[in-house]
């Protein structure tokens, strides 16, 4: 039996009727938003989260005249947000924008071609505009009849950033600075993590909008990425190669000081790693007594020259019409970084000895420990929050690692998916423990999988622990073992690479079938959705946890000492187990959907694990003993009882 949602909601809610448990969900939202206070929500796949909270939401952000921040980790979910406000817009007029990174949107292929990161691309697009180079923004500046027409157009409904884009090329104006000004009169806004919690980015985005984080409700999809997301926003490093071309780039332009300092540094940085192993923690201050030795009494004022240096020579080389890239500032910003975080005990600082393609190289790292860092600053300064995802059991390590506020509300909504539509083992005898990788146990992990894709009825997806543990069963005879096309994800792929794979393995769901092999915690176990035939099964072959390397000791460590007894559980199962979780869900994305999911390690047996694994996935999981053909009795007999199991439609 449902709850009546409030009217405030019915308003904005577009379907005939709400999903068994959404009705809790919504009602736990807008409870605590319309007090004033966050809330902390799991919710499993199918039971419509974009939506609930979106409605949930919007009558408080109206009547108080806020901003709706929805943050998430892909432009797919930025994209599902502008696809659900459609509905709402049919029932009620709403404005919303999705918006992506300013290199995917920028026009300017030297702006966007010469930028290596966002921040590269901000710097250059602003100096691009004080030239007046950027003929997209002159298009804007002009503020023609068409261009303004448009800003208002797009505070009149939902936009998605590529409908935008293709405006824009049209029009020949630059979508960056054209979403800019619609910003201000728009009620929902989806974008990416680093919007809201970049502190140097969310300064900028806080200005086009015209308003502050007090005005805004922030809306966390996915958010169990957020904590490893707030770690590498505050880390940084610095490469022998950056400082070699830093070097060269001082040389070129004159500044002896710059190049002298640079060149010794950097062999004292190469003779200081020529030793290590991998990767070894270090005392800050050793490279502050190398700075110093070095004829930099004074590091900061050093430090900050080199950085007014830097803009000087991005300035001369966009005025030559080169790529102003400057290898001086980026040196400095680390430099600068690491005087700024020495003497913090939640930063440590590495130096790591490592390989390219082509040789042997080392750098150096400022790695934060505390995600709070970034958190916490917005957590407690928006009008209310809204953190949810499918896995972040358990929701009080979760407040805790990212600092919400004590009164901050917690709900776990139940699994809308009847249980019949989910079957879930893990199988004993295998396992990638590192003392047991053997060619044997390869070779008994190879025939688990080996049953399973034989007895699913259209595709497989199989995720491992690593890319050494992929080539293993690879080596081991994986491919040949196999009745049906292998789609590999690759160490390093690029998005689109990714992208074209995943859409060619997902159309043999309409075919005979095939087999997709991923890692655990990359792009596709955790941010693609794998509907009716597209993946019938799921493998997770082995536990995901972290290589025991002197950084994850430190998280641990770190941890210990903020939330005694628990720093191995918050630094170093949870983030494996949510990545396991994350790939369990792979299959299971709709209510109609019917997945098998496979674990393929004895360890997902323990008591221990199991209290990490989703209720959804735990309820009902079964054990099997390592027998042959056990496993494949049991698939068989699930999907025989899926009608049409061969012939099952796509949604």
């Amino acid at each position: 039996m449902t709850t009546p949602l409030p009217p405030q909601v019915m308003e904005y809610f577009p379907y005939p009727k709400v999903r068994i448990h959404q009705d809790q969900f919504i009602n736990t939202i807008y409870n605590a938003i319309n007090k004033n206070q966050s809330v902390l929500i799991e919710g499993s796949n199918g039971l419509g989260k974009t939506i609930s909270s979106l409605t949930a939401c919007l009558p408080t952000a109206i009547e108080k005249n806020l901003k709706i921040l929805y943050v998430a980790r892909t432009h797919r979910q930025h994209e599902r947000v502008i696809d659900e406000l459609c509905m709402i817009n049919k029932k009620h007029p709403i404005s919303g924008i999705s918006i992506k990174g300013r290199n995917e949107m920028c026009l300017n292929a030297f702006a966007a071609n010469g930028a290596f990161d966002s921040k590269s691309l901000m710097e250059m697009c602003d100096l691009l505009k004080a030239k007046g180079r950027c003929p997209y923004y002159k298009n804007v500046e002009r503020q023609t009849y068409d261009y303004l027409q448009i800003v208002k157009q797009l505070t009149t409904k939902p936009y998605t950033a590529t409908e935008i884009q293709q405006i824009c090329k049209k029009k020949e104006l630059c979508p960056y600075e054209l979403v800019k000004a619609a910003l201000p009169d728009t009620r929902v806004i989806a974008l990416s993590y680093l919007y809201a919690f970049d502190p140097m980015i969310q300064t900028a985005f806080l200005k086009h909008i015209n308003t502050d984080l007090s005005k805004t409700i922030l809306i966390v999809d996915e958010a169990h990425n957020l904590p490893e997301t707030a770690v590498d926003i505050s880390s940084n490093s610095l490469s022998l190669f950056v400082l070699r071309q830093a070097e060269m780039e001082a040389n070129n332009y004159g500044n002896k000081d710059i190049e002298q300092f640079i060149h010794y540094f950097r062999n004292e940085i190469d003779q200081l790693t020529a030793n290590i192993n991998r990767e070894e923690i270090i005392n800050p201050d050793k490279i502050i007594d190398i700075i110093k030795k070095g004829g930099i009494p004074k590091p900061r004022n050093f430090f900050e020259h080199m950085h007014e240096t830097g803009i000087g020579i991005r300035r001369t080389l966009l005025a030559e019409g080169k790529n102003p890239r400057s290898y001086i500032n980026s040196t400095s910003d680390f430099l600068l970084q690491w005087l700024e975080t020495c003497d913090s005990a939640s930063y440590i600082n590495i130096a790591s000895r490592y390989y390219t393609e082509k040789s042997q190289t080392a750098k150096l790292e400022i790695v934060a420990l505390d995600p709070s860092n970034v958190t916490e600053p917005v957590f407690s300064n928006t009008y209310a929050n809204v953190i949810m995802s499918g896995t972040l059991q358990p929701l009080n390590a979760y407040l805790k690692i990212t600092k919400l506020s004590k009164n901050t509300a917690q709900f776990i909504a139940p699994s809308p998916f009847p249980k019949e539509h989910i079957y879930s083992a893990v199988c004993y005898g295998v396992t990638t423990a590192l003392e047991k990788r053997t060619p044997t146990m390869y070779k008994t992990i190879i025939k688990r999988i080996t049953e399973v894709v034989e007895n699913t009825p259209k595709n497989t997806g199989i995720f491992v622990a690593s890319f050494d543990v992929m080539n293993s069963l690879l080596n081991e005879g994986l491919t040949l073992s196999l009745d049906r096309p292998l789609y590999k994800e690759e160490r390093g792929m690029t998005s689109e690479k990714n992208e074209k794979l995943v859409s060619d393995f997902k159309t043999c769901g309409n075919k005979t079938g095939a087999v997709f092999l991923g890692v655990l915690g990359g792009r596709t176990s955790e941010g693609v959705d794998f509907p009716g035939d597209q993946m019938n099964s799921v493998v997770i072959v082995g536990v995901p946890y972290a290589e025991p390397t002197p950084r994850v000791k430190a998280q641990i460590d770190y941890y210990e000492k903020c939330f005694p007894l628990f720093g191995r559980e918050y630094g170093y199962i949870l983030p494996a187990m949510k990545k396991a979780s994350q790939a369990a869900g792979r299959p299971v994305r709709t209510l109609n959907d019917h997945g098998a999911i496979i674990f393929l390690d004895s360890r997902y047996a323990t008591g221990y694990c199991r209290n990490f694994l989703p209720s959804w996935v735990n309820n009902g999981m079964k054990a099997l003993p390592n027998q042959d053909n056990i496993l494949a009795k049991e698939l068989k007999t699930f999907f025989q009882r899926i009608p049409d199991a061969t012939t099952k439609s796509t949604p």
